[in-house]
C-alpha cells in the first residue's frame, strides 16, 4: 500500500497494551461450546440468525445485513486476510473508549494479525440488533470475554463505500473493563485523539435520520423537556446503558428528564458530531467539551411517521466516580 501512515501520540503505548490484551484473552477460559458461524439467515420476525444468535434486523436493510454478517463470521472464524477484505483500502477504525486510533488499512490489519492468533476457538464477536442500510448502519454487538479478557458491549457506528467499511468507531462503557482495566488501558486524556475521521467519509446518513439526531441533541442540549418528549411515540422508551436505566412513554419520560437532563452527559453543552443509518433506524456520535464525559452515542429507532420508538444512549461511566452514577440512577424512581 502506497499512502503514508498516519500514526498518533498514543501509538507507542497503545502496542504494548495491544500485545497485554492478547495475553489476557489467551488466558480466559469459558465453558461455552463451539458454534457454528454461519451467514445471515431466517430466525424471528424482524430477525436474522447471525453465528447462532437471533439478532435483530427489524430496522435494516437486507444487504447491510448481508455485510455485517460477514464481517462478525471472519472475525471470530479469527481470519485476520478475510476480516481485513471487508475494509475499504482507505479506512479509518476508533474505539472511542479506550482512545485508540486506526487510521490506515494497515495499521487496523497489523492489529488483527497481532490479536487473532492469541484468541482462541471459543471467542465470538457477534452482533446483537442492526439499524440502517449499506451507506451507514449502527451494530450493537458482543465481543466475548476471549477476545479481551473482559465482556464488551459496544456501539459501533459504521460507514461503508461500495460494499466495504469506511468508517467505524466503538463507544462502549468502560466499567465493562472494570475501573482498573480501562484506567490502565485508555489513552490519557492529553492525548486522546480528537479527530474521528467523520470527514472523511461525510454525512451520507438518510435525511430523516439527519433531522430527527439534530432536533433531539438540540432538544436535550437546551435542557428543553418538552421538544425532546415531542419527537417520541406515546410509548417511546429513552434507555441509558451506562446507567442501566430504560424510561417509557410520554408522562414517565417527561418526569424523569425534568429531574435528569441537566446531568446527562448528552445533555447541556452536547452536540451531534455525526449521523449514521437510514430513515428507519440510526444513531449519532456526540461530543460535549463542558463536562466530565466528553463523547458518547445514542442509537435512533424510528416509526414511519419519523418518531423515536426507542433512543438507547451509551458513554464512559468510567469517567465518573460511582456517586455521580448512582444519583443519576436515583432520580429514575418517582417521589
Amino acid at each position: 500500500m502506497s499512502e503514508q501512515r498516519e500514526t498518533h501520540p498514543a501509538a507507542p503505548r497503545r502496542r504494548v497494551l495491544v500485545t497485554a490484551l492478547g495475553t489476557a484473552a489467551a488466558a480466559t477460559v469459558l465453558s461455552a461450546g463451539p458454534a457454528a458461524a454461519r451467514d445471515a439467515g431466517g430466525g424471528l420476525p424482524g430477525s436474522a440468525v447471525i453465528l447462532d444468535h437471533d439478532v435483530d434486523v427489524a430496522r435494516a436493510t437486507p444487504r447491510v445485513v448481508r455485510l455485517l454478517a460477514g464481517y462478525f463470521r471472519d472475525k471470530t472464524a479469527r481470519d485476520a486476510d478475510a476480516t481485513m477484505a471487508h475494509f475499504a483500502r482507505r479506512t479509518a477504525y476508533v474505539d472511542a473508549t479506550l482512545g485508540w486510533p486506526f487510521y490506515t488499512w494497515q495499521d487496523l490489519s497489523d492489529l488483527f494479525h497481532q490479536l487473532m492468533p492469541t484468541w482462541p476457538a471459543t471467542a465470538r464477536s457477534y452482533p446483537t440488533k442492526i439499524l440502517g442500510d449499506a451507506d451507514s448502519a449502527l451494530v450493537f454487538f458482543t465481543d466475548t470475554p476471549e477476545l479481551f479478557g473482559h465482556e464488551i458491549r459496544p456501539m459501533g457506528l459504521v460507514n461503508f463505500k461500495d460494499g466495504r467499511i469506511a468508517r467505524w468507531v466503538d463507544y462502549w462503557d468502560g466499567r465493562e473493563f472494570t475501573l482498573a482495566g480501562i484506567e490502565a488501558e485508555r489513552t490519557p486524556a492529553d492525548q486522546f485523539p480528537a479527530d474521528f475521521k467523520e470527514g472523511t467519509v461525510g454525512e451520507t446518513a438518510a435525511p430523516a435520520i439527519k433531522r430527527v439526531a439534530a432536533s433531539v441533541s438540540a432538544a436535550f442540549a437546551r435542557g428543553d423537556v418538552a421538544a425532546v418528549a415531542r419527537l417520541f411515540t406515546a410509548d417511546g422508551v429513552l434507555e441509558d446503558l451506562t446507567t442501566h436505566t430504560k424510561v417509557t412513554g410520554h408522562l414517565a419520560l417527561g418526569s424523569y428528564l425534568g429531574r435528569a437532563i441537566t446531568r446527562l452527559p448528552y445533555g447541556p453543552g452536547a452536540n451531534v458530531r455525526h449521523v449514521v443509518g437510514s430513515s428507519a433506524g440510526g444513531g449519532y456520535e456526540w461530543t460535549n467539551p463542558t463536562g466530565p464525559v466528553p463523547r458518547g452515542a445514542a442509537a435512533l429507532e424510528l416509526d414511519r411517521a419519523g418518531l423515536i420508538t426507542h433512543l438507547t444512549a451509551v458513554w464512559d461511566g468510567s469517567l465518573l466516580p460511582h456517586t455521580a452514577l448512582a444519583e443519576l440512577q436515583s432520580l429514575t424512581i418517582e417521589s
